[in-house]
């Protein structure tokens, strides 16, 4: 296994981070500096050390989270808030989240120590879909559906299409899904402003292939091997 991807797999830090760690001639594997990134170690035969640390080889864990309104996704609120890190156990409470949701959303949040993974879910270039359940005021009128669909300009940046699937509109509120892959903060709650219809509730359901399912709000299970 590469020294760069051997760091990330064991939650030191993202796989960009470990090559500037190991350039920088923070890392040693068995007592020597290793300034190459691409050096291949071997977990069961190497004492790999940054910054004196020995790191060690661990297992990988996947958690599936359906996070409650009114929690942070952080490992500290601000004051009295509580965060996601309430809702788990001592034992998880090292994992990090994919991603975040803000503290008024609810639903699907994966916690890992896998630092590839945690790349590959949330930078733009991989183009993960990510799904909502979103309630707005008002009754949307096709042009504001083919706005959301072209992309919303927000802080002077075109978002990327959202697909848009109506559920119903009921008492002067509309349901929605609608799908995203980019992770600007706020960014489903923006682009409804946008158009004038404020979102009033919101809940993500599915993140790639992984779906939230029937998981009770505020509880928690490891992913499957096949998710």
């Amino acid at each position: 296994m590469r020294l760069q991807v051997f760091l990330s797999h064991n939650g030191v830090c993202s796989r960009r981070k470990a090559m500037a760690l190991v350039q920088s001639g923070q890392v040693t594997v068995d007592g020597t500096i290793v300034n190459e990134p691409s050096f291949e170690v071997d977990e069961n035969k190497h004492a790999v050390h940054v910054n004196g640390k020995e790191v060690n080889a661990k297992a990988l864990v996947y958690l599936l989270l359906n996070k409650t309104k009114g929690v942070v996704t952080s490992r500290s609120g601000y004051g009295q808030e509580a965060t996601i890190y309430s809702l788990l156990p001592e034992e998880w409470r090292h994992l990090s989240p994919v991603g975040r949701l803000d503290k008024d959303t609810e639903g699907l949040l994966i916690l890992t120590n896998d630092g590839d993974l945690n790349f590959a879910l949330t930078h733009p270039k991989f183009l993960v879909d990510k799904t909502y359940f979103a309630i707005v005021r008002g009754g949307l009128k096709k042009p504001d559906i083919e706005r959301m669909e072209r992309g919303i300009m927000l802080d002077g940046k075109k978002t990327s299409p959202a697909k848009m699937k109506h559920i119903r509109t009921k008492d002067n509120q509309t349901e929605f899904e609608i799908t995203i892959h980019e992770g600007r903060k706020r960014q489903i709650r923006l682009m409804f402003a946008k158009i004038h219809h404020p979102v009033v509730y919101l809940k993500r359901i599915q993140q790639g292939p992984i779906t939230l399912g029937a998981l009770k709000s505020g509880a928690f299970r490891r992913l499957t091997s096949q998710e």
